[in-house]
């Protein structure tokens, strides 16, 4: 399961036929096993525009850059392998950043760690995370599989009225 997040991208030929641009590990990973972080994060595709182009084939390859927790605009999704204690893994820092991310289980078990709750979650549960102060931390003795879609966001003055000032962000 870990280790390896396949993806592949389609397309179109010259003849407006849908074809396989690519098939394979995505051109960058960002492992962070043994850090703070204790996760191999696999950048899958991102685009810095709120609507994207959908061309023959893309420009370039979008998971070369440099890695962010999230997008400075537009979108990404990627895979990310949370490791428990015991393969080196942390309980990652309470959070914010200026997203809309939908959090996927694809495996193991995972809990969500808010300023007044915790949430576990396994297979298959999704998680709309909105902004908020989070964490994530991988209780069991096995890795945790999650697919996360982060989407550009803006905080409304109605909450940013309520959110401690200077908000701090994960950039």
């Amino acid at each position: 399961m870990t280790g390896t997040a396949r993806r592949v991208v389609t397309g179109h030929d010259a003849n407006g036929k849908s074809v396989v641009i690519s098939d394979g590990l995505p051109a960058q990973d960002h492992p962070m096993r043994g850090s703070a972080v204790g996760a191999d994060f696999f950048e899958i595709w991102n685009s810095s525009e709120a609507v994207p182009a959908l061309t023959s084939e893309p420009e370039g390859e979008p998971a070369l850059r440099p890695f962010t927790i999230m997008p400075p605009s537009g979108h990404l999704i990627r895979i990310i392998d949370i490791y428990p204690a015991r393969l080196g893994g942390h309980r990652t820092v309470m959070h914010r950043t200026r997203t809309l991310d939908y959090a996927v289980v694809i495996e193991g078990e995972i809990v969500l760690v808010l300023s007044d709750s915790e949430v576990v979650l396994g297979p298959g549960e999704v998680v709309v995370q909105r902004g908020t102060d989070h964490a994530w931390e991988n209780r069991t003795d096995k890795v945790t599989r999650m697919a996360f879609f982060h989407i550009a966001a803006e905080f409304s003055d109605e909450l940013l009225a309520k959110l401690p000032q200077p908000l701090e962000l994960m950039e």
